[in-house]
């Protein structure tokens, strides 16, 4: 301060009366500018003369900072330590602190001069700052089921004040004990920053439910609560089960490969078991699995497994394999004559209750086939399935019914335009006949379903002929005539074989029975003539009968 200034103090100090007002408390962030505010922030008096601010140094003696009067725009700047750089005045008098660190945590006062007042508004700094994130380090390998043991240490670093740490296990605190749970904190102050790091030791007895289970440790502190990232570890226990698994399609069938794995709950898992195949021991080393390649019928029963190390220690399953046998007799093609005898055979050995079905030409039977007197219509493909619990078997025989030709009918009629005769034969046989005529005819049609040929033929007859159908095929022939007569009038021939066309009959029918019924009425009409006029006593010629009756009804 200059003389002036010295000058005023000294008159000031000699008039003034000093108040010394009430310590309040501030926190500061490390690192950051301190605002250490002065008379809490109020308004500056109107008589104000000038503002110091000072410290209360290491030694405990008061330490000046700098001095502001009031008709001057800069402070003077008093401090020869480590503040010199540090501090400065804001427009509201509050102190301010560049690069706050844990050295600021002392009291600070500001001293205002007004009229002939002088007061002094204490404050105390104090420099908070958050741990850097916890970690849990020194972490355990594995945890032994049952044992206690070191866990990991959780670090809470450069904290001030310094951090609380606790523990948690799938978010729920963990509390020591002192027997399962054991908690060690403890906390170091860096000599050169003051700032403090916070550990924290975790002894825990692991069971077997910890298997999955997210360790975190927390820091808490007045600024902020952190937590760490959640670790998880390994659980070593001992087998207590055993369970033996069947890995193959269900159900078993005959040629499958069927693989047996035996499963234990310890961990780590036991590497080589013993496999018990149909009473015979096997020992697998270094797999959990064995194998039966393209299984069969006997390979159903019980199979078990075992430790190494432990025979009593065992699991078992039992495998059932499923099969099935046809024989179809007979199969393949079969020909049979017709009205001869086919006797069809089916044996079925199965695991199981079967359903057996039958079809004929892809067409579901009701029932299994016999053929006592086996016929045309008998004719075609058939397939007998069985199933069985995922099981199919199939045989199969195609029949064919050969006989000769046999000629069933013949039949004539007049074609539409009434100028012809179309003659149809129908005949039966396999394999198929093939069908001749004794006169040349047109307009030939022919078919041969089910072992049924049919072949029609036109013809234009100019007298009365006998025609003959021939059928032929490789075991014989058969034939039939039929008389057909010129376009006016038709007869049917006697003879084997003869058959008149069916509607030259129903013609012949009508006209006997039209003329009787014309006789019958014409008998009546004149027996009732005859009685009417009996009844009259007159019998006259028609022509004086009509008079007559017309003048009677006159």
């Amino acid at each position: 301060m200059d003389s002036t200034g010295h000058f005023l103090l000294s008159l000031v100090t000699a008039a003034t009366v000093l108040q010394v007002c009430s310590t309040v408390t501030v926190i500061g962030l490390y690192g950051a500018t301190i605002e250490v505010p002065c008379n809490n922030g109020a308004a500056k008096p109107e008589d104000l003369i000038f503002t110091k601010w000072k410290y209360e140094m290491d030694d405990h003696t008061s330490g000046d900072l700098l001095v502001k009067q009031a008709h001057k725009e800069e402070a003077q700047i008093k401090a020869m330590d480590g503040y010199k750089d540090r501090v400065s005045i804001a427009a509201n008098s509050s102190l301010m602190i560049k690069g706050g660190s844990l050295v600021d945590q002392r009291t600070f006062t500001c001293m205002v001069v007004y009229g002939s007042n002088l007061d002094e508004h204490p404050v105390d700094v104090l420099v908070h700052k958050k741990p850097l994130l916890p970690q849990i380090k020194d972490k355990a390998k594995e945890l032994e089921n049952g044992k206690l043991t070191s866990l990991g240490v959780c670090m809470a670093a450069d904290a001030n004040p310094a951090a609380e740490i606790v523990w948690s296990k799938n978010g729920k605190l963990l509390v020591a004990d002192g027997k399962t749970i054991i908690i060690t904190p403890s906390v170091k102050v860096d000599p050169s920053t003051g700032l403090s790091t916070t550990t924290s030791g975790l002894q825990y007895t692991a069971v077997k439910s910890d298997m999955e289970a997210k360790f975190t440790c927390t820091a808490k502190h007045s600024l902020e609560t952190q937590m760490s990232a959640p670790e998880i570890f390994t659980i070593h226990y001992p087998t207590e089960k055993l369970s033996l698994q069947v890995l193959a399609k269900a159900p078993i069938r005959e040629g499958d490969n069927v693989t047996l794995k035996c499963k234990a709950d310890g961990n780590p898992p036991p590497t080589s078991f013993n496999f018990s195949i149909k009473g015979q021991k096997v020992t697998v080393k270094d797999s959990d699995t064995f194998t039966l390649t393209a299984v069969t019928r006997d390979n159903t029963g019980d199979y078990k497994c075992s430790l190494v190390d432990d025979g009593k220690m065992e699991a078992s399953e039992k495998i059932v394999v499923s099969y099935l046998d046809l024989s179809l007799s007979p199969t393949g093609k079969v020909v049979k004559m017709v009205r001869e005898t086919l006797v069809v055979k089916m044996e079925q050995n199965a695991s199981g209750d079967a359903k057996v079905s039958w079809t004929k030409d892809n067409r579901k039977l009701d029932k299994e086939p016999r053929f006592e007197h086996v016929s045309y219509a008998d004719a075609g493909f058939y397939v007998c399935e069985v199933s069985v619990a995922g099981i199919k078997r199939n045989q199969s025989f195609q029949l064919v019914v050969e006989g000769t030709p046999v000629i069933k009918k013949m039949t004539k009629q007049r074609s539409e335009d009434g100028r012809h005769k179309v003659l149809t034969c129908e005949a039966e046989g396999v394999p198929r006949p093939s069908v001749q005529w004794s006169v040349n005819g047109t307009n030939e049609e022919s078919s041969y379903i089910n072992g049924k040929a049919t072949h029609k033929i036109t013809v234009v007859p100019t007298g009365n002929l006998t025609i003959t159908c021939i059928a032929t095929n490789k075991l014989g022939d058969d034939f039939m005539a039929i008389n057909v007569s010129s376009l006016i009038k038709e007869e049917r021939m006697p003879g084997k074989g003869a058959q008149d066309d069916s509607s030259d009959q129903a013609l012949l029918i009508v006209f006997i029975v039209v003329g009787l019924l014309v006789t019958a009425a014409v008998v009546g009409l004149a027996y009732w003539l005859y009685i009417k006029k009996s009844r009259q006593g007159t019998w006259k010629t028609g022509e004086k009968e009509a008079g007559t009756d017309e003048e009677g009804n006159k």
